[in-house]
């Protein structure tokens, strides 16, 4: 995509903020190459176009769980603490070179643990590591969201948790990812009640594949301040209307959603809808390691392929540091150095 076009869609002016990508969903193709070969891991290719395929999304994938089968390199390279602080030092080193200020990365210990039986609270202390060190090095700020995935079921993710707890002063919220269909919100409700107690936000997955029903009970039950994905919140008038009155942030992930076939195509997707409807929806990546897409490619498509305006797209911006979990000071000094 033409350059220009993209810095026009972005504020330049304005604080550049992601909310919803996973690090476990990031992982260079370089590291995976590079983890591969130094491992011998038995790569199915030794060249990076070779991996390529292996590795990333080429056409969209009839499920979800389809869209899942891509983590198994990303995972096999997660061989020790060190690769996986390296990975979570190159996802802020990547947010940066994207233009990001501010992003909020998210990671499952237990499914980056699960390939090499790696200790989850080790794999929780390496990540931490990683992005302090990333952050030390380049002027721009990071936070960690914990995830629990669903599909361990509730003894699983009890032990993710507890292994998240273990640096419960690095992580800001706790995010319920995962197989929405097979393992609802419900299973769930202490497991976040024991990450509010802690002094977490909620930021779970819902409505992806569930129906409106499951936003509702992330809200009511999980106590979500905002949501990942929620595009089948459509169906239901009154949730619109709810995430508007209480400015519930949506996550939205345009060509994650797309590849994993939850919506058609780009222009079937919410996001503008939720924007009409003035709820403070964002733009975000989610897995730009397998979809092979950046921030600024998913602001493009968001104007040239899911109808939003420019102005629409300048306020899924604002939106994003509207709703993240900086402190009002915290954001007005992003603005200030920005139009500074």
């Amino acid at each position: 995509m033409n350059s220009t076009m993209q810095r026009s869609v972005i504020d330049p002016h304005y604080p550049l903020v992601e909310l919803h990508r996973h690090l476990d969903g990031n992982v260079r193709l370089e590291t995976i190459l590079d983890l591969g070969l130094q491992y011998n891991l038995g790569l199915p290719a030794t060249s990076l176009e070779g991996l390529r395929p292996y590795v990333q999304v080429v056409e969209p994938k009839p499920s979800i769980l389809d869209f899942f089968t891509k983590f198994e390199w990303l995972t096999k390279v997660m061989v020790n603490a060190e690769a996986c602080r390296r990975i979570a030092y190159e996802n802020v080193e990547d947010a940066y070179h994207e233009g990001i200020d501010y992003i909020e990365l998210r990671f499952s210990p237990l499914f980056m643990a699960e390939a090499h039986q790696l200790d989850p609270a080790g794999v929780v202390e390496a990540v931490v590591d990683g992005v302090k060190a990333a952050q030390r090095e380049l002027p721009m700020r990071a936070a960690l969201i914990g995830i629990i995935s669903r599909t361990y079921g509730v003894e699983g993710c009890w032990r993710e948790l507890n292994a998240l707890l273990t640096h419960k002063d690095n992580i800001i919220a706790l995010d319920l990812a995962g197989d929405e269909l097979h393992f609802p919100g419900e299973l769930f409700v202490e497991h976040f009640k024991k990450a509010r107690e802690a002094g977490w936000h909620a930021v779970p997955h819902a409505g992806e594949v569930l129906g409106a029903e499951s936003v509702w009970q992330a809200l009511r039950e999980l106590g979500a301040e905002r949501i990942g994905h929620a595009v089948h919140a459509v169906s239901d008038p009154a949730l619109l209307d709810h995430l508007a009155e209480q400015q519930i942030g949506i996550e939205s992930n345009l060509t994650s959603n797309v590849q994993t076939s939850t919506v058609a195509d780009y222009a079937s997707h919410p996001l503008k809808l939720f924007l009409e409807r003035g709820i403070p929806a964002t733009i975000n990546t989610d897995d730009p390691g397998i979809s092979a897409i950046d921030i600024a490619h998913e602001y493009q498509v968001a104007v040239e392929k899911a109808g939003l305006s420019m102005e629409q797209a300048k306020q899924a911006q604002q939106n994003a540091l509207q709703v993240c979990f900086l402190s009002k000071e915290e954001k007005q000094a992003l603005i200030e150095a920005k139009q500074g």
